[in-house]
């Protein structure tokens, strides 16, 4: 059996353990290992499995990830969430579908926070969708509002899934971070006006409320966020004009969430070390799956499938749209089945020899792939970010109404994605006036 063979061979073992629900680290990991040892023999394999923990905790850029997460963490602890919602509520509430327009801003405010998806749906699910049930909201809207909108967590700065494919892209994280800013308002945008066209020409879905804030009210609910545009436009500033590195500006938005609890008194010793314990669980289950991903980028070099699909590429004279439009097939197959960063740790050691041979800027493939990714955790069958909803709402809204709601979302991502593709200055423009570009 030649080499080639044996890579993909492991490439379609590695994507049937993933399907079949076996933990992503353990499937890469053990894939690669056996891979490697049918490649080079038990002593390559193994030395490579004493090094490649060291060569990846080792890195300084994937230092960032800790420091989002606790950042994110603190932000949770500190009730930022409530605080974010009770003002776009106010700000937004009187908008056709209003309290579904404030939940997916909201949203956007603590991915500036969170740099998470799951926990962006999570946190603003408890508040928002509670409230919209209450005002008698479509079931669907309601959950399809949180649910979405926790999507913003991988485009909006931080987004640990861009540092993530910096790290394995050998690209600036820097400009990732940049990049995600306009896609990620852009998205935020279409989803509103989207929620607002609806309820407009259907208002039973969405009552309005009674109530009128005064403008003292709107100036009042500001008061208790103000800290967070504040500290993202510092992070975004610093980073755009070379102040400091994304994993420094991790480092200072942790620590400036961390004052905002205290000066809120929302931060207790209990919820202080619960915020560290859950930063470093997840740090350490990100870091576990990332070193089985970098053994199984090695086992798939020596296989030599990323140099072989490659030149594949460049002998077919394949356009890069079609490539583009290739990939975006791909992507939106596995994200059906698979966890978004299980999609990203097994498929990039393939497909970016692939765009670098093709000559696709990097920085807007990574939001290209980030966003799908996204939509993967919105379509069934496994669409994570519906079963944390759903885990949020309990019996109160089937799973099927969550699904019907997402629909909406979902042909609103087919106009976002249309423009990100068709016009890569979207993306392009803020990172390539970053200086030193």
């Amino acid at each position: 059996m030649d080499r080639l063979t044996i890579g993909f061979i492991g490439v379609g073992v590695a994507l049937l353990l993933m399907m079949i629900r076996v933990p992503i680290a353990i499937a890469l990991g053990l894939v690669s290992l056996i891979g490697i040892i049918f490649l080079r023999g038990p002593d390559s394999a193994f030395g490579i499995l004493g090094s490649a923990p060291f060569d990846f905790a080792a890195s300084w850029t994937l230092s960032a990830i800790p420091m989002y997460l606790l950042m994110g963490a603190f932000a949770f602890h500190a009730k930022i969430t409530t605080a974010l919602f009770d003002a776009a509520r106010v700000w937004f509430g009187r908008l056709p579908g209003g309290v579904a327009v404030a939940t997916n801003f909201a949203c956007a405010g603590f991915a500036a926070v969170s740099g998470s998806s799951l926990a962006t749906a999570a946190a603003m699910g408890r508040i928002a969708i509670p409230e919209m049930l209450r005002l008698k909201y479509d079931q669907g809207l309601a959950a399809a509002s949180a649910a979405a909108g926790g999507t913003l967590g991988a485009l909006i700065p931080p987004s640990i899934m861009l540092v993530i494919f910096g790290w394995l892209a050998e690209v600036s994280v820097g400009r990732l971070l940049m990049a995600g800013v306009v896609p990620g308002i852009l998205t935020a945008v279409t989803y509103s006006a989207m929620i607002v066209l609806r309820c407009t020409i259907n208002p039973a879905l969405a009552p309005r409320p009674t109530e009128r804030p005064t403008w003292g009210e709107h100036v009042r609910v500001l008061a208790p966020v103000w800290p967070v545009p504040l500290l993202v436009i510092a992070v975004l500033v610093g980073i755009y004009g070379g102040i400091v590195t994304p994993t420094e500006a991790g480092a200072f938005g942790a620590f400036v969430v961390f004052l905002m609890a205290v000066a809120r008194r929302s931060l207790t010793w209990r919820t202080f070390f619960a915020s560290l314990r859950e930063a470093l669980i997840s740090t350490s289950g990100i870091f576990f799956i990332a070193i089985s991903a970098i053994i199984f980028t090695r086992f798939l070099t020596l296989a030599g499938l990323p140099n072989f699909l490659s030149q594949f590429v460049s002998g077919t004279g394949m356009e890069p749209l079609t490539i583009v439009l290739v990939t975006s097939i791909i992507y939106l197959i596995l994200g059906m089945f698979l966890d978004p960063l299980g999609i990203l740790l097994i498929t990039l050691p393939i497909l970016i020899p692939v765009f670098k041979a093709a000559d696709i800027d990097m920085i807007w493939m990574g939001i290209i792939l980030i966003k799908y990714i996204e939509i993967g955790l919105l379509t069934p069958p496994v669409g994570l970010n519906v079963f944390v909803v759903k885990s949020v709402v309990g019996d109160r809204i089937p799973i099927g109404k969550i699904f019907g709601g997402m629909t909406w979302f979902l042909i609103a991502e087919v106009v976002i994605m249309t423009l990100l593709i068709a016009f890569p200055a979207i993306t392009l423009t803020l990172p390539n006036l970053m200086m030193g570009n």
